[in-house]
């Protein structure tokens, strides 16, 4: 079976970890570089879902000032 998963590298992958580190840190998840098997499914949906709606409210924001 192929390995199908991505990892993000180079100064995309480098800001995305940054802002995920970052929304983690606000909402309270001890997310740290390397294994987090220790987290629940909720607080690591919280981090994503977290990234979701700031990513759209940004673009939001961005397309409302064109």
């Amino acid at each position: 079976m192929a390995n199908t998963k991505k990892t993000t590298s180079g100064t995309n992958g480098d800001a995305m970890n940054r802002f995920k580190m970052e929304v983690a840190n606000e909402l309270g998840v001890n997310l740290k570089e390397g294994y987090n098997g220790d987290l629940t499914s909720k607080e690591t949906g919280s981090v994503g879902g977290e990234m979701v709606r700031q990513m759209v409210n940004n673009q939001k924001q961005q397309m409302s000032n064109k």
